[in-house]
């Protein structure tokens, strides 16, 4: 792809400069503009959403309304998602969910922020489509025989996230130490909510 091997950006990074150079040209943006996209952007971490799996894992009314309009329920919590068509898939004792995006990298960025390099790879969105169990256990994830998996393809118009199980023992926890059991893995359904222990 890289034409001249001493040009040390490839296709893409050129494009982006390229598209960034002409919309500031146009006037359309700012120079500033991007650099503070990419700030906001990169302030966005997993912690959103964990957020969200924290109110429900406490408020079960808000469980309810975030398993029916998981945007709304984001929004509810005062988290600009923008347009964002969120449904979350809760996890039990009898199915777990796990989500890929097989065409390309579709991701809540909005709530999980920038996705994993190793979710946008090739063999992940292949081999989580075809051998979900051995995709899960390489991850650590290891789930008793009778859990049925469920695996979720996102999409330009829809995006998924986990909301995982409650770890037992937890009860006493407040909100800022639940939160720190909630991983960005248990969110995409590749790992499970951190053991309190």
């Amino acid at each position: 792809m890289n034409s001249d091997p001493g040009d040390e950006l490839g296709y893409y990074p050129r494009m982006q400069s390229a598209v960034e150079a002409l919309l500031i040209l146009k006037g359309i943006i700012g120079e500033d503009d991007v650099g503070r996209e990419i700030e906001v952007m990169a302030a966005r971490d997993y912690r959103r959403g964990a957020k969200m799996v924290v109110r429900a894992w406490t408020d079960l009314q808000y469980r309810s309304r975030l398993l029916d309009d998981g945007s709304a329920a984001a929004r509810e919590l005062g988290l600009d998602i923008g347009l964002l068509n969120l449904t979350v898939l809760e996890n039990t004792q009898q199915v777990h969910h796990v989500i890929v995006c097989t065409l390309c990298s579709c991701y809540p960025r909005a709530l999980l922020g920038i996705p994993p390099g190793w979710y946008k790879s090739r063999e992940y969105r292949s081999r989580v489509v075809s051998e979900p169990r051995a995709v899960l256990a390489e991850f650590g994830t290891e789930l008793p025989a009778h859990v049925q998996i469920q695996v979720h393809d996102s999409t330009a118009d829809l995006r998924y996230m986990v909301l995982p199980m409650r770890p037992a023992g937890t009860e006493a926890l407040d909100a800022e130490a639940l939160a720190e059991l909630v991983t960005r893995d248990s969110l995409i359904g590749v790992g499970l909510a951190r053991d309190p222990g």
